[in-house]
């Protein structure tokens, strides 16, 4: 989990949104989407290792990815999220 006061500063890089944390279900999703090679990052590249939870912007349109409670706030790097917000 990532630290809470780091979650209070983070925003997103493109619109300066706020983010909010995201694990379990929506995870999940995106990580079977990720082992069937068919998911990609909004750079149109096919996103190739599984992520651990991911910070999803206040407009829940793209979710930038975390790994190893690392996030990665990378516009390109972001995961177009309205296929998994159910």
């Amino acid at each position: 989990m990532i630290d809470k006061e780091l979650l209070d500063i983070l925003c997103c890089p493109e619109t300066k949104q706020d983010i909010h944390y995201v694990e379990g279900g929506p995870i999940d999703a995106i990580n079977r989407k990720i082992k069937e090679g068919t998911l990609k990052n909004r750079g149109g590249d096919e996103v190739k290792e599984p992520i651990d939870a991911g910070l999803l912007r206040q407009d829940r349109k793209f979710l930038y990815p975390i790994r190893q409670d690392i996030p990665i706030m990378l516009i390109d790097e972001g995961i177009p999220f309205e296929e998994f917000d159910k």
